[in-house]
């Protein structure tokens, strides 16, 4: 009985010297350091030395990808069956699946989706697909000499027709298709539904195969069971690089860094050298008028479609408007309301970013 009660006395010691020590603890005053008082360091600084550290395992690594290489028959058998290949592990596999297409698909014809883009436009790789189907087959039939039943009508640009095309009986030839290389095909700008429903349409097209990779733990559940057997027709394959996401990474930002102005008006350079030249001149219109006049909320819309139209940059208020929702897809221009209630366009950079960004782009 004496141990018994010593027990109890022992647990209730305990559990008074626990509440006391919370009541103590929530008494205490709180620290007055905030996240910005730490030292951030320089993006541009940080990525310079990130680049200097040397890749360990380098022998190992190597052996490990001539490994791979002697894969590259049966990845192509496989994809000659109608297979789409999606290649996944640790590291970044960009070099791998380049070297893959530059090595063993020269009898095809390859396009290439970067997914590690903030932003991706499928209309445009749809419509580039099927204008290089079409150029395709006809090559074949004159090497064949065959004449065709009737000329294939370009289809609309819609998406639907475009993958009809793609899908269409144009040639009996099994082994005539297009390699489409989806680097991350879980990417920020493919995520959503209606981009995976697209590539998955794509995929079962029977004038095309796809060769994917990913590295989002959770890639897998973009895909339901239909469009994993039966449109992409997927075969696994794991396939570890150890690679450093150099290129991935150039689009996201570091953790615990500040962006500098190189850094920040490079970055902004790489996007607007994938738009047209026509909206790269409506941008830097935006611009010059921004550092001009630093004091004002932005540039008004219709100012902007003035001085673009005069200078024959854009021909409608309709093409000025599918310009700037490219800008604000990339987050290169913000939209705000200034005192008069007219619709004033900014570049959110500073003056130094957006002075480097101009020298950029007129190299």
């Amino acid at each position: 009985m004496e141990d018994i009660d010593n027990i109890e006395e022992d647990d209730c010691g305990f559990s008074r010297n626990y509440f006391l020590a919370k009541e103590l603890g929530g008494a205490s005053k709180r620290s007055v350091h905030k996240l910005s008082d730490i030292h951030i360091v320089d993006e541009q600084e940080l990525r310079e030395t990130a680049s200097t550290i040397e890749m360990k395992h380098a022998k190992e690594i190597s052996e490990l990808l001539s490994d791979y290489k002697t894969m590259y028959p049966k990845w192509v058998f496989e994809l000659r069956c109608g297979f789409g290949l999606l290649m996944y592990g640790f590291g970044s596999k960009k070099a791998l699946i380049e070297n893959f297409a530059s090595a063993s698909l020269t009898e095809y014809s390859v396009v290439v989706i970067n997914g590690y883009l903030h932003s991706v436009n499928l209309k445009q790789v749809l419509l580039a697909l099927a204008e290089l189907l079409s150029e395709l087959l006809k090559c074949r039939r004159k090497s064949s000499g065959s004449l065709s039943k009737g000329q294939e009508t370009f289809p609309s640009p819609s998406i639907d027709d475009l993958l009809s095309f793609l899908h269409g009986p144009q040639s009996e030839d099994k082994d005539c298709f297009i390699c489409v290389v989806v680097h991350n095909i879980d990417g920020p700008a493919l995520r959503d539904p209606e981009s995976q429903q697209t590539l998955a349409r794509l995929a079962s097209c029977s004038h095309i195969r796809i060769v994917a990779s990913i590295d989002h733990v959770n890639a897998p559940l973009l895909w339901d069971k239909k469009m994993v057997h039966t449109q992409f027709n997927w075969l696994w394959h794991y396939v570890p690089t150890f690679a450093p996401y150099k290129v991935e990474g150039v689009f996201f930002p570091l953790v615990l860094t500040q962006g500098s102005t190189a850094q920040t008006a490079k970055t902004a350079a790489i996007v607007l050298q994938s738009l047209t030249p026509n909206a790269q001149n409506v941008f830097k219109i935006l611009a010059e008028y921004q550092l001009s006049h630093p004091d004002e909320d932005g540039m008004p819309t219709d100012d902007l479609y003035s001085a673009s139209r005069e200078r024959f940059f854009v021909s409608s208020q309709v093409t000025l408007n599918s310009h700037l929702t490219e800008f604000k897809d990339h987050e290169l221009v913000k939209t705000k309301r200034n005192s008069d209630g007219q619709e004033c366009l900014n570049i959110p950079l500073t003056s130094d970013a957006l002075r480097q960004l101009l020298l950029d782009l007129n190299q």
